[in-house]
């Protein structure tokens, strides 16, 4: 079928990216119904437990500018420049990202949702039905079956329903998409902190704080609020581990010996650890992410990531950048946009997951290792001297634009670079820059803007 001979867009799930999608499809004349599981959030409370917080980097911010909806997020997020790193005595060390002016955005997950959801409604071609649960799909009559016992045909289907995407699955039983789920053996529970007794922020609201403690860690971002949502990462088994967390006296003991300048400030942190589950954490890839010009998978239905690189939301939107680019040819078939959506966005889907996972261990371990801080110093001097060249891989992620396949093989390149300096060095008066230089354009072709 023909992008200009589509009657109705149909997409599962009316979170962020579906949300998202539905906007920048309308924006090219289409029009879309989206079926989203859950209640219209802008009539409530988002679900307790579940992280309100996001980090919006540039990658999200162009999808949002593409859509004309920069403006009205900016109303609700908070500009975040750093880490602040807290050790067990308490002490603070704080830890730019990047270049003067870089910044990552703490956003409120559900009021970003209305954002997106108003603006997809604002278009005029897009109905949006709250309350609908997908239970099966028929490929061959091209119908959805919904937990109410309703049905519904569909022309074209995008599931953009998360994780645990009811079209990934009923995709996987059509056929071999290579849909692999791949649990991470940590979990996390939502913690808070509430504003200061001023009604202010507790602590530096400029930063994203990390309590790294080796095998887990403790995060905490800003709320416009004042407060701050926490989050604990752990392992789900052994000691220390949820597991062994079962009661009160063992969390309030946990937490008062590893994070001792946190606790005073966790006000509900006995109904949290009561009230809040442990959430699970995990990578999904796909071989292959259509069903030839039927349906196709968007944002985690495709290829959820762990949190923490904060680029799950992110990618998420570049999927939805690339698909409404793809539709503007109404000639096009779906089978050859999907093709086509697949080919340009499942490596770099690949990519940001493995980098993701790799940064689970450098925010819990390797950011309180004195020769991890020596790395980022070198990386920020390279930065300056070589930054037509040389730019370090969290930046690349974070503030720029290049394809994260990209970026991964770049940013190993850059670490033998680094590695190669570095040997037997203690600070940065023993690197020479002269081979610094030599190796940096030997070994790195100019970054495209």
């Amino acid at each position: 079928m023909k992008i200009g001979d589509t009657g109705v867009v149909t997409i599962a799930g009316g979170g962020l990216a579906g949300a998202l999608l539905a906007a920048m499809l309308a924006a090219q004349g289409l029009r879309v119904e989206v079926f989203e599981r859950h209640a219209d959030p802008r009539l409530g409370d988002p679900p307790d437990g579940r992280s309100i917080n996001l980090a919006l980097a540039e990658r999200g911010c162009h999808a949002l500018r593409l859509a004309g909806l920069d403006d009205a997020v900016d109303e609700f997020v908070l500009p975040m420049t750093g880490r602040m790193m807290h050790d067990r005595e308490g002490r603070l060390t704080p830890q730019p990202y990047g270049a003067a002016g870089e910044r990552i955005w703490s956003s409120n997950r559900a009021q970003l949702n209305c954002v997106l959801l108003n603006g997809a409604e604002a278009t005029g071609r897009v109905d949006l039905h709250f309350g609908r649960r997908i239970e099966t799909v028929d490929w061959d009559a091209r119908q959805l079956h919904f937990s109410d016992g309703e049905s519904r045909s569909f022309e074209v289907l995008i599931g953009a329903d998360g994780g645990g995407s009811v079209v990934r699955r009923a995709m996987a039983s059509h056929t071999d998409i290579g849909a692999r789920e791949e649990l991470l053996e940590h979990g996390y529970r939502e913690l808070s902190i509430p504003p200061a007794a001023d009604g202010g922020f507790a602590m530096d609201a400029r930063s994203l704080h990390i309590w790294p403690r080796g095998g887990f860690m403790l995060i905490a971002l800003p709320n416009l609020d004042g407060s701050f949502t926490a989050t604990l990462f752990l392992p789900k088994d052994g000691d220390p581990g949820f597991s062994a967390l079962g009661d009160w006296p063992a969390q309030q003991a946990f937490m008062q010996r590893e994070f001792p300048d946190a606790v005073p400030l966790m006000t509900d942190m006995q109904a949290e650890f009561r009230d809040n589950p442990v959430g699970l954490l995990g990578t999904i890839r796909c071989r292959q992410w259509h069903l030839g010009g039927t349906a196709a998978l968007l944002g985690d239905a495709a290829h959820a990531i762990v949190p923490f690189h904060g680029q799950g939301m992110n990618a998420a939107f570049e999927d939805c950048e690339v698909m409404g680019r793809l539709v503007r040819d109404r000639d096009r078939d779906w089978s050859e946009v999907f093709a086509q959506y697949q080919a340009l966005r499942r490596d770099n889907a690949n990519a940001i997951a493995d980098m993701a996972l790799e940064n689970y261990r450098v925010m819990r371990e390797s950011v309180a290792d004195p020769r991890f801080l020596l790395r980022k110093a070198l990386e920020h001097e390279l930065e300056r001297r070589f930054g037509d060249r040389f730019i370090a891989r969290y930046s690349l992620v974070m503030f720029h634009r290049l394809p994260y396949a990209e970026v991964f093989r770049r940013g190993n390149t850059q670490a033998a670079i680094l590695e190669t300096l570095l040997d037997g060095a203690d600070g940065l008066d023993d690197i020479s820059f002269d081979q610094a230089r030599r190796l940096v354009e030997a070994e790195l072709a100019p970054i495209r803007s």
